[in-house]
């Protein structure tokens, strides 16, 4: 993985770890993301399923498409935003997007997420 991309994903996980974020791990098991910390430069995160800390570039994020926001889910994103100050609405914008697993950096695309779907969702209840 290439150094741009594990900081690009870290910087997500970091993001949406208070929000129960899961990732595919070493290509097959799924882990819930507890805690995330740096070793020298290399990031790494813990899961309850496994002891000890886990290399933060062998695992894919499952995340959900822009493109599957349903009509409610856009006017329920359009009243996050209820702060006066547009840098707060920005924050809770954000916020939003990260607590319903929505891919906004393009993680999908670059290979470094898993697209959430009817079929494949480690979310669902």
């Amino acid at each position: 993985m290439k150094p741009e991309d594990k900081e690009l994903l870290f910087k997500d996980l970091c993001a949406r770890l208070p929000h129960g974020v899961k990732v595919q791990y070493n290509g097959s098991s799924i882990r819930l993301i507890q805690a995330i910390g740096i070793e020298g430069n290399e990031p790494y995160f813990k899961s309850k399923e496994v002891a000890g800390w886990l290399d933060v570039g062998s695992c894919k994020l499952y995340l959900r498409p822009m493109s599957s926001m349903t009509e409610e889910e856009k006017v329920k994103l359009s009243l996050s935003q209820i702060y006066a100050f547009t840098h707060y609405n920005e924050i809770a914008k954000m916020d939003w997007l990260n607590a319903h697993h929505f891919d906004y950096r393009g993680l999908i695309d670059k290979g470094l997420a898993i697209e959430v779907t009817e079929e494949n969702n480690p979310y669902k209840d």
